[in-house]
């Protein structure tokens, strides 16, 4: 049997309002060395106001943050990923203090959390990290986001015990049903809806994104992973949001165009950002 191929639209052709966010990108990554600025010419042509550009550990930042200093709609988000949870020492801790203090377009503590599909780093080093960058967040009053794979219960267990209730949190790549995002809710955290939520198996995902209140709904990319259709397989970009949010929209019984506001507006109150550029 043959299988028709999957037809790339172009996003420009579904352009929306510049008030959009993509509230999770890797814009700092060797995939995007040989086209970086046509990737934010058409985040910003399809109507992506900022972008969240996630750096995973110190060094990194320091090093690869000069790759937007011409681009004020790029804010920073800093921590060390689980995966690297071996790295997060005093040392290192310190340095990601030192930067908070220094550079306003840092904006939040992470990816951080638990990540227990990988075998990078030994679990008890990821909780180590985990509970020690949560502490940093709270001595720089600064909004968490969670990175969490294979280790939801841990993850929710352990900010559930530490008194991270009401906290301002994102849960960063959302993939889960509707019990887990009540479970988050309820905690009074935000979500974030990437690519995958246009995939036909994932039925479950949109039933979630359906009861999510309008005030905790966030859209993201992580690019370079995770394409929506009729991207995926393919690099994914912050232009591309303009089709996740179509099946977000779809699912909710709402227009793309409100959507992508309320998630803007959303991401804008989370993050703490300018209305402007």
């Amino acid at each position: 049997m043959s299988h028709k191929k999957t037809p790339r639209i172009d996003p420009l052709t579904l352009a929306l309002p510049p008030v959009g966010v993509d509230s999770h990108a890797h814009l700092a990554g060797k995939e995007f060395d040989a086209d970086r600025e046509e990737v934010l010419a058409r985040a910003a042509a399809c109507g992506i106001a900022h972008i969240g550009n996630i750096f995973l550990e110190p060094a990194a930042f320091a090093e690869q943050k000069r790759l937007f200093d011409a681009h004020p709609e790029v804010f920073f988000v800093l921590g060390i990923h689980p995966c690297e949870g071996q790295t997060c020492n005093k040392t290192a801790l310190e340095t990601m203090r030192q930067a908070f203090a220094a550079e306003p377009r840092l904006k939040a503590v992470g990816e951080i959390g638990l990540d227990f599909y990988w075998d990078d780093c030994p679990k008890e080093l990821q909780y180590q990290a985990f509970q020690q960058q949560l502490d940093l967040a709270r001595e720089l009053q600064k909004p968490v986001v969670i990175h969490c794979r294979e280790a939801e219960n841990e993850t929710l267990a352990l900010l559930e015990a530490q008194g991270f209730a009401g906290h301002p949190l994102l849960w960063h790549c959302f993939g889960g049903a509707p019990a887990l995002a009540r479970r988050i809710i309820r905690n009074g955290w935000h979500i974030s809806i990437p690519g995958p939520v246009s995939y036909p198996a994932n039925a479950a995902l949109r039933e979630a994104v359906a009861l999510i209140p309008d005030d905790r709904l966030l859209l993201e990319t992580d690019c370079p992973y995770l394409s929506p259709l009729p991207w995926r397989g393919k690099r994914n970009e912050p232009a591309f949001t303009v089709f996740t949010v179509r099946h977000m929209a779809d699912a909710r019984g709402v227009s793309p165009e409100a959507l992508w506001r309320q998630c803007g507006d959303n991401a804008r109150r989370f993050f703490g950002l300018a209305d402007g550029a």
